[in-house]
């Protein structure tokens, strides 16, 4: 995109306005990451010609002069990506031309997307949730991009959540702030406003409104009908952040946009599961580490001084060593926040809390370089890491659940007899019969593997459906009973094995849904084990039952009929 023989991408970026008699008004110039360099009300004289309006080009358009249709030709195009923007949306673009915001330092100048904001507007879909380091300018970001919805598409009601007062009169800073540097001719003309007061913008030629609210405000949202939906910060909202969070969801119009976004706030909580149950809900996760952020850089540190973690960190994500620099800055100052506020990962940024059971250094060892799954299935629910292979035995152990879209989670764990390596994980809102079948298809897949069903509560059920309904024969039994019994004397003993096999064998596990499952499993007040409260352990017992059973079927002199 060209700004007056500047291009955006390069290492400068102006943002013009083109005026009537042919000349540049250059508002600012932003380098490539957003942030204000110099301001300028000079003008640079270029050749210029009237704009095709037709096209829809920010780049050599007066903006000034911008009429109402004109103002809604672009919202409906806001999403595209013409090839002649070189990479920027419409709203991208447009951003640039017209908004203008606060640096760091003070300036106030173009809003020129950002890595991490540019990384959002290409991937982002109509529901979205971001877990991203601090300070990234995703708050930013998602209020200039429902702003330019709101003053492109008639009708619109924008509502912003912030997690506390004060957070929300920032942002609503920033919003205003949009408002009072645009042309004075939108401003007195289309883009009149009639309230802007109580941290709300009213545009009454559009029909269009944008509010901010702080999370803890009663009633928030309620009676409302909203088209763009943005909660900031959600792991810190107070009071009942999920029975808030499902208000605000129920006032969202068919269509409407959805961002949640947060830095994260320990294991557990409305914001972790929402992020972990992103995909069976259909939301698209964006995660933003904090190397994403340009600012974050430091002296640079001697090559030679690399720990084994920090190269690793350089051979998978590029950085260099003033970043590595700044990495070890943070680490000394922050000490164990430093993985929550400077997000590395998906799953080491959830801090555990509590007395851990397991072993935490060697989980976040393992977490550090746990593989991709080689296969997923049934949207996510089954993940395959080692697909069965021929003469190969197996155990397919299972933690049942009553079902439902809510409350726990069925869960099975599919490990090689032998080497007791996990090969495979599912983990989904089910059970009785659609588990017994899930189950027994697996099972069949992984060579007519050995199937151990924990029989306590729900578990009974599965069992008749396994051996009735899906006519299965290859069930693991205690005691002439088909299934697994949990007891006050097995558990213990099955969380030890578990407990010593991530110490011994880290390498055996594969799946980073367990292993953040074994990071929040925690000693309770009342003496007993369990999860955090908020998490899971689902997959914590359907592994220690898989490694219990194991061990007494390799122990079976007799036990096998392959």
């Amino acid at each position: 995109m060209n700004f007056g023989g500047l291009k955006s991408g390069n290492s400068l970026a102006a943002a013009v306005l083109l005026r009537p008699e042919g000349r540049w008004l250059c508002l600012g110039i932003c380098n490539e990451f957003g942030q204000g360099v110099m301001e300028m009300g000079g003008e640079i004289p270029v050749e210029a010609s009237e704009p095709n309006l037709t096209e829809l080009d920010p780049a050599g358009l007066n903006v000034a002069e911008l009429d109402l249709e004109e103002l809604v030709h672009f919202g409906e195009v806001l999403d595209q990506l013409p090839t002649r923007l070189e990479g920027l949306t419409v709203g991208m673009a447009l951003a640039e031309k017209l908004l203008l915001v606060r640096t760091r330092e003070g300036w106030t100048a173009p809003l020129c997307a950002n890595e991490a904001q540019r990384a959002f507007e290409l991937h982002r879909g109509e529901r979205n949730i971001v877990l991203k380091a601090r300070q990234m300018g995703l708050t930013t970001w998602a209020a200039a991009r429902f702003f330019l919805k709101t003053i492109t598409r008639p009708g619109t009601l924008t509502l912003e959540v912030a997690h506390t007062r004060e957070a929300a009169e920032e942002i609503f800073r920033i919003v205003h702030r949009f408002v009072e540097w645009l042309p004075e001719e939108l401003r007195k003309g289309p883009l009149r406003t009639s309230r802007a007061n109580v941290r709300q913008l009213a545009f009454p030629e559009l029909d269009s409104q944008y509010r901010v609210v702080s999370a803890g405000e009663r009633n928030a949202g309620r009676g409302l009908t909203v088209q763009n939906l943005h909660c900031s910060e959600l792991a810190r909202w107070p009071g009942d952040p999920a029975e808030t969070l499902a208000g605000l969801r129920a006032a969202m119009a068919p269509g409407a946009e959805l961002i949640v976004e947060s830095t994260p706030d320990g294991v557990g909580g409305c914001f972790y599961e929402e992020w972990r149950k992103a995909r069976e809900t259909g939301m698209r996760q964006h995660f933003f580490p904090w190397w994403m952020e340009p600012r974050y850089r430091s002296a640079a540190v001697d090559e030679s001084s690399l720990t084994e973690e920090e190269r690793a960190l350089r051979s998978k994500h590029g950085l260099d060593l003033e970043q590595i620099g700044y990495r070890r800055r943070i680490r000394a100052n922050f000490r164990g926040m430093a993985r929550q506020e400077y997000a590395e990962d998906e799953e080491s940024c959830f801090r555990a809390s509590g007395e851990s059971v397991f072993e935490v250094e060697a989980i976040e060892g393992r977490l550090a370089t746990a593989p991709e799954p080689a296969e997923r299935r049934r949207n996510g629910e089954l993940e395959i890491w080692l697909p069965p292979c021929k003469g190969r035995h197996y155990v397919l152990a299972v933690d049942p659940a009553g079902g439902g879209s809510d409350g726990d989670y069925s869960a099975a764990e599919v490990l090689d007899l032998e080497t007791g390596m996990q090969c495979a994980e599912f983990a989904g809102h089910m059970g009785g019969l659609e588990l017994a079948r899930v189950v027994a298809d697996l099972a069949a897949e992984y060579n007519r593997a050995w199937v151990v069903v924990e029989r306590n509560n729900h578990g009974s059920g599965v069992l008749a459906h396994l051996e009735t309904s899906c006519k299965y024969e290859r069930i693991y039994g205690q005691g002439g009973q088909a299934g697994w019994l949990t007891t006050s004397m097995s558990r213990p003993a099955v969380l030890g094995r578990l407990d010593a096999a991530l110490a011994e064998a880290p390498g055996c596990f594969m799946s980073r849904r367990l292993l953040a499952e074994c990071r929040s499993f925690v000693r309770l007040p009342n003496g007993r084990t369990g999860a955090r409260s908020g998490t899971h352990d689902d997959r914590v017992m359907a592994m220690a039952i898989g490694l219990g059973a194991r061990a007494e079927l390799l122990g079976r002199k007799s036990g096998f009929k392959y």
